[in-house]
């Protein structure tokens, strides 16, 4: 692990949520925090005559208000900050790469308002090298850092990175990990009650898929005695399911696909739960070295 985790701020009230959420995690993680903006000065691509002076004086201001605007609120947490003459994708990406977690800031919540995490984002997240953790703003009077982390559990599919950093976040913040599994039955078992009847006279589908979870989650609970797990075991789709239990939470943790092309990589859980889920969210490659 690097002791660092970075931010990319752009200015917007969303990406000080997501400067506040990162600071309060450096600090229970004991880690650096470190705020960077990527800018690269093109006068071509608008309409309008700018100033390449004023523009950069304008970044820097907002970098130090914004590292000023955190210590005041954590005076013992390292900061830094660094203004990258670089387009923002490659910048982000570097950055994800060598922090223990790049934040980002989301611009929207819920139904189809949530459909607003920007083109920037969205290209980081679906190659980072490292965890990304996208962060709304928050509502009037919701608690930004509840303690209860969830993570979205698939059995066979789920990379060891993904449950290593959700037990290790419930075990920062002394809150339950709660590990949801959606499943259903099978089409073939359901148009076939003969197989069915056979699945279930050994037990039952849900007993089956129990036993799957519960070995999936056995090692790091071993590794991670202190953290309290909830087996949360419902049939229906996997991104409602996700979503109804993540309601109440302070992080939620889904996996992400390395070696499938465009959107693939989310894939349509993911994607649902960044859209849509209220919580800050976590998104981890599967293939991301266990930190």
């Amino acid at each position: 692990m690097s002791g660092i985790i970075t931010v990319g701020l752009d200015g917007t009230d969303h990406a000080a949520a997501a400067a506040d959420w990162a600071a309060q995690e450096a600090e229970r993680r004991r880690s650096a925090l470190r705020l960077v903006h990527a800018w690269v000065w093109r006068p071509t691509d608008v309409a309008y005559v700018g100033d390449r002076a004023a523009e950069e004086r304008w970044i820097r201001n907002m970098l130090d208000e914004a590292r000023s605007r955190v210590a005041r609120e954590h005076p013992a947490l390292d900061i830094t900050t660094e203004l990258i003459v670089d387009d923002p994708v490659p910048t982000l990406l570097a950055e994800a790469a060598r922090a223990d977690m790049l934040v980002l800031g989301s611009r929207g919540y819920g139904t189809l308002t949530g459909y607003l995490i920007g083109s920037i984002s969205m290209k980081v997240l679906r190659h980072a090298a490292g965890p990304v953790v996208m962060v709304g703003k928050p509502h009037s009077g919701t608690p930004q850092q509840a303690p209860g982390v969830v993570v979205g559990v698939e059995p066979g599919q789920i990379g060891d990175a993904v449950l290593e950093f959700a037990f290790s976040a419930a075990a920062e913040r002394g809150g339950t990990l709660r590990a949801v599994h959606a499943w259903s039955i099978p089409t073939a078992l359901a148009w076939s009650p003969g197989s069915l009847y056979l699945v279930e006279a050994a037990n039952g589908l849900e007993q089956i898929n129990r036993e799957v979870l519960a070995e999936t989650l056995k090692p790091w609970r071993d590794k991670y005695p202190q953290v309290e797990v909830v087996e949360q075991f419902e049939i229906g789709s996997a991104s409602e399911v996700l979503l109804s239990n993540s309601a109440d939470a302070g992080l939620v943790v889904v996996g992400r696909r390395s070696h499938e092309a465009g959107l693939r990589r989310l894939g349509p859980v993911t994607h649902a739960v960044l859209h849509h889920a209220t919580a800050p969210v976590a998104v981890v490659p599967h293939d991301c070295p266990p930190g």
